[in-house]
């Protein structure tokens, strides 16, 4: 195994052709080297912004440029930097993402313009609806040690997976001999006050059993009025080396948020005379009785045995548990621009349960044939989850309320009986096989397929999909920088969505290809790629103007056909010189069918920048900072003369600035400013309109013991 390398480097950047880059490397002197000694770490380990080794897209352990896809991996580090503190924010930050915060609470996320809905956790996939909000958008960042995302398909290893993208959390570790940890607190705007404690101890004195605890309490109030929000969270773990080759890792993750004054959908676009609103950015249509709830706990084992012909067997099994409870209003039509009477409301009081139960292990190592080396992945993996929506939807009464003086009060109806909306089990049995063939010294191919078992029982209908989901991808490496790469596969996507007549849309079928460049340097500390991607699909959802399933307020879908996806994406990721890291996405898309375009509220282009650099005249000093850049945006929604007006939202770059001082080893402190210059825009259009948040401010104080 190659060594990672110790020295400190200067770079000058040429531009190519392919707005690539090529670093030129000088030596410095040996004060330097040892500097950079001290916080090397193994081929496997983070380092700064980047991840030397992943097993994201296969399963097999491999450099980001050894995978034929486009790849991501956010840090423990740039979580730091950037003060990246849930799941939405990390998204936020990533290579081609973007998110639509849908009301006060829900937050959706596309990739290459279409809806997220594959997470999984340590590789193991959950599926969520996007009209049930669980608080997956809320986790917490402080249990994970980083976040791997694969844009595209990745039917593979989730299945029943998303063409648009796969993000797979991954939880921290146990892995200190000694005792250490951290302890934070954060101060901010908006009475946001936020601590957070990570600690690692031995539990035997040779340090072959390992605990660790993360735990955290954070609130304050929110970007719009009377908005306030309290979280709680708490993990553990203990990792034990039951033998030389076997490591056993037992742990649980929990969770727990309650938001006052929530928000259902946001504000109207549109006034009775087809003219545009023009809220405050704070305003909220919410009343003083909604409420927003959700708990979350996770227990999961892991077990990772080392054979001696260099082999390996993992498995991981999981038990979650997500529930929700929420008291809400929805607000909608089109008020007097005068008076600000008119609107019409319905209230919805949800209780909602998400179970999941399941199992991955699969085994993985060398093979000799025909002379060469090559590697083989071979997995099984059952995936239950039982999901349960009840509810109650009541007409309210506003029309005598004047949107323009509403501040809250607004009597809570009497919910009566709430009914079951859904009631289903989801199960999928599969089975997945990955080889890597060495076909000649610069030239290797990934051959895989996964068989999967998909089935949903519920109480409307039950379906049954089997399905045989191919992978292809070729890598050929130019030199020991650069490789080229193609890649195909197939997609596969049940969906949760129904039309007019409450019948569930056909699975979503395609194709997806891509094909790029990659490099690395400094032993894959500074990273690169480069790919063009075409996704083709049949069956995607589109809303289906303000009609709702009937017996139920949900949206209505209709199944779009020769639905085309195809851009490009670039990224520049890790540590630029010794002094300076550097995360770079560039992403550009057109996404569309025959009628035209799709999901236009998502942008096209996005442009994301982030910093960070160590002053060398001030060596306790680092500053940095970033910038968010996406195109125009727009939404063609219904206006009072029944026809329909085109909303939009400019291009518009957010600015982030952060600082930090470390005053001595153990004691830093960081602050962080986002949206600089306080852009007002809107993060969601539709029939109504979200603003994105507003310009905060936070100070952290970190003790390292």
């Amino acid at each position: 195994m190659k060594k990672p390398s110790c020295g400190r480097h200067a770079l000058t950047i040429v531009t190519t052709g392919a707005c690539l880059i090529t670093p030129v490397m000088a030596q410095a002197d040996d004060t330097a080297i040892n500097t950079v000694t001290v916080t090397a770490t193994s081929l496997y380990d983070s380092v700064g912004y980047t991840r030397r080794s992943i097993r994201a897209g296969t399963r097999l352990s491999l450099s980001p440029k050894e995978i034929p896809q486009s790849v991501s991996v956010v840090t423990e580090q740039r979580m730091k930097d950037q003060n990246l503190n849930n799941a939405e924010d990390i998204l936020n930050s990533a290579t081609g993402i973007s998110v639509s915060p849908v009301d006060s609470t829900r937050r959706s996320f596309y990739s290459r313009g279409f809806f997220i809905n594959t997470y999984q956790f340590d590789n193991i996939p959950t599926t969520v609806q996007g009209q049930w909000y669980m608080g997956d958008a809320a986790l917490d960042s402080a249990i994970y040690d980083r976040v791997e995302i694969v844009r595209g398909a990745n039917g593979l290893l989730t299945g029943a997976g998303n063409p648009g993208a796969s993000v797979n959390f991954v939880r921290k570790h146990a892995d200190a001999r000694e005792p250490t940890g951290t302890i934070s607190g954060e101060l901010g705007s908006r009475g946001h006050g936020r601590t957070v404690i990570d600690a690692q101890t031995p539990l035997t004195d040779s340090g072959n059993v390992r605990a660790r605890f993360v735990g955290g309490y954070e609130d304050g109030n929110g970007i719009l009025d009377r908005f306030s929000e309290r979280k709680k969270f708490g993990y553990a773990v203990i990792d034990a080396d039951v033998t030389d080759s076997t490591t056993v890792s037992l742990g649980y993750e929990y969770q727990n948020t309650h938001q006052n004054d929530v928000t259902w959908g946001g504000l109207p676009m549109l006034y009775r005379d087809g003219g545009r609103t023009d809220f405050d950015r704070d305003f909220s249509v919410a009343p003083r009785w909604s409420f927003y709830d959700y708990d979350s706990q996770k227990v999961f084992a892991e077990l990772n045995h080392q054979f001696d012909n260099g082999w390996e067997l993992r498995g991981v099994a999981t038990h979650a548990t997500l529930d929700s409870d929420s008291r809400l209003l929805y607000m909608y039509g089109f008020p007097d621009r005068q008076s600000g009477l008119g609107l019409n409301s319905g209230a919805g009081r949800y209780e909602s349960t998400r179970r999941m139960d399941a199992v991955d292990t699969y085994v993985n190592g060398p093979f000799e044939l025909l002379g060469r080396e090559h590697e083989l992945v071979a997995g099984l993996s059952y995936n239950r989850q039982h999901t349960r929506h009840t509810g109650a939807y009541l007409p309210v009464d506003t029309s005598s309320v004047d949107i323009h003086r509403f501040n809250g009060r607004i009597d809570e109806p009497e919910w009566g009986e709430m009914n079951t909306q859904v009631d289903d089990v989801t199960r999928q049995r599969a089975f997945y096989t990955a080889a890597r063939l060495s076909l000649a010294d610069p030239l290797t191919l990934i051959l895989g397929a996964r068989y999967t078992d998909w089935q949903n029982d519920g109480l409307q209908s039950s379906r049954h999909h089997e399905e045989v989901i191919p992978y292809g991808g070729l890598v050929y490496d130019i030199n020991d920088t650069w490789s080229a790469f193609a890649s195909y596969t197939e997609i596969f996507m049940p969906q949760d969505y129904r039309d007019s007549s409450g019948a569930y849309l056909d699975p979503i079928t395609g194709k997806n290809y891509e094909t790029g460049l990659k490099a690395g340097w400094y032993d894959d500390r500074l990273t690169a790629s480069f790919s063009i991607f075409r996704l083709e699909q049949d069956n995607v959802a589109q809303a289906d103007g303000n009609t709702t399933v009937p017996g139920t307020g949900d949206q209505a879908y209709t199944a779009a056909r020769g639905v085309v996806s195809e851009g490009f994406d670039f990224e520049l990721n890790g540590a630029v010189t010794e002094r300076l890291d550097t995360t770079l996405g560039i992403t550009r898309y057109t996404a569309k069918n025959d009628e035209g375009g799709v999901n236009t509220n998502q942008p096209r282009t996005q442009i994301k920048l982030f910093s960070s650099y160590r002053v060398p005249q001030w060596e306790k000093l680092t500053v940095g900072g970033g910038v968010n850049w996406q195109n125009r945006t727009f939404s063609d929604i219904a206006n009072p003369d029944g026809g329909t007006t085109r909303v939009q939202e400019g291009s518009f770059a957010i600015v982030d600035l952060f600082g930090r001082y470390q005053f001595t080893p153990d004691l830093s402190l960081q602050a962080n400013i986002k949206n600089l210059f306080d852009k007002e825009y809107y993060g969601y259009l539709g029939t109504y309109g979200v603003y994105g948040a507003p310009r905060s401010a936070t100070a952290t104080l970190t003790y390292s013991f």
